[in-house]
């Protein structure tokens, strides 16, 4: 995947990243909060910032200890919020860290690492499919156009928009 852009919600405000299949038709959005949508159109329109901010960091710590941001995966969707694993690789070892997709997609592009979704994940997910007839604006306009609070009417508790990927996971595992 790769990410296509950034966007309002119209009826929540919230940031959304639009992320697309690499020679696909495929778009998938997911509801993000403010401050990662930030991190991530700082680094798409490489923008230095005079002291390094949190996902500059956390790229600096990877390239201290001697690692490398393999990958990226948005590999579960519960209760309409997406989960990501961040896949590191040290010395011969691989390591998977538990990750916000907003925080893996903000380091992945930082890191030049690939951004990937599972199968699952896109088709238990509300994406779109892009029609050749008609331009990829033009339909993604067009789906933000017609978005209705009745939409969202599945949130979970507390108002978050669909998709949203504001819980916190913090397991590390080895994989």
């Amino acid at each position: 995947m790769t990410v296509r852009g950034l966007a309002l919600d119209p009826v929540t405000n919230a940031p959304i990243v639009i992320l697309k299949a690499e020679g696909g038709t495929r778009l998938l959005p997911i509801w993000i909060g403010l401050f990662e949508a930030n991190a991530i159109a700082i680094e798409m329109e490489k923008i230095v910032a005079p002291r390094p901010m949190t996902h500059d960091l956390l790229k600096n710590l990877i390239e201290l200890l001697d690692a490398r941001m393999e990958r990226m995966v948005v590999d579960n969707l519960q209760e309409n919020t997406f989960f990501a694993s961040i896949y590191l690789r040290s010395a011969s070892r691989e390591h998977r860290l538990d990750a916000r997709p907003s925080d893996a997609i903000a380091l992945a592009l930082r890191t030049g690492a690939p951004i990937f979704v599972t199968d699952d994940v896109l088709n238990r997910s509300r994406g779109m499919e892009l029609d050749d007839d008609l331009g990829e604006a033009e339909q993604w306009r067009q789906w933000i156009d017609h978005i209705t609070p009745g939409d969202f009417a599945r949130n979970t508790p507390g108002g978050t928009a669909p998709g949203t990927d504001d819980v916190e996971r913090t397991d590390l595992a080895d994989g």
